[in-house]
């Protein structure tokens, strides 16, 4: 069994708590707006078997100690199923802790992939179905397949939202993320990101067409004032 993978992070600090390998595997069935890295879109990059992943990993245990582990992201992991299954169960052999990094539009198998995880990136698109579409070009219910599942598996959950001036820097969207995050039922951690342009060059250099070349970066500062006023005016836990 193989995966493709675009590329591995030995000591990511920002995927997870503490120091973790991450591996973004190839592919993605979304076309997000703001995506920084269409490189991934495709099932394109390097073959790798189960073993040869693992020993990769296995070198950088020792730095992992109490918090670190191991990050799954992409791309979107879930689209390689049965191999991420496949290799969580050799690491939790390890005692090694996994993470999952994910929008939840994968291909089902979602309450077995989330009996080895033990935490789950979530990426949020939209918080509704007409501006989910909108901004990906897919449906919302998949992902909402995908919010069952890791409901009934209990599992803790860090938000992430990107933020995308123009669309989702107003108070009216901090309302909809508001109602939208009530879906969850163990947020530990919520996050927004400022939406910026380091991925710019990769629409060039693809020949892609990027459909927010004019949209201004956000403010880091703007975004961490939006970012407390959700906290403290909009979000109920």
């Amino acid at each position: 069994m193989n995966a493709v993978v675009d590329s591995i992070e030995s000591f990511g600090l920002l995927d997870g708590p503490g120091i973790r390998t991450v591996i973004f595997f190839s592919s993605c069935s979304l076309r997000c707006l703001y995506c920084h890295n269409p490189e991934m879109w495709e099932k394109k990059g390097t073959i790798f078997t189960k073993e040869q992943l693992l020993e990769r990993i296995l070198r950088n245990k020792p730095y992992f100690k109490k918090n670190g582990g191991v990050t799954l992201s992409g791309g979107e992991p879930l689209l390689q199923i049965d191999f991420i299954i496949s290799l969580c169960k050799e690491l939790k052999k390890e005692g090694i802790s996994i993470a999952i990094d994910t929008c939840g539009v994968g291909i089902g198998r979602y309450e077995e992939i989330l009996s080895y995880v033990d935490l789950v990136l979530f990426d949020v698109k939209y918080a509704d179905a007409a501006g989910y579409q909108k901004l990906t070009g897919k449906s919302i219910l998949e992902s909402e397949k995908f919010i069952d599942a890791l409901n009934k598996s209990k599992k803790p959950v860090w938000i992430r939202q990107v933020i995308v001036p123009g669309l989702m820097d107003s108070l009216d969207y901090l309302e909809k993320l508001s109602a939208y995050l009530k879906k969850f039922q163990k947020i530990e951690k919520i996050e927004f990101l400022p939406f910026h342009h380091l991925g710019f060059s990769k629409y060039e250099k693809l020949g892609i067409e990027n459909p927010l070349v004019d949209t201004l970066e956000m403010n880091v500062s703007s975004c961490e004032e939006l970012y407390q006023e959700f906290i403290n005016h909009y979000y109920k836990k």
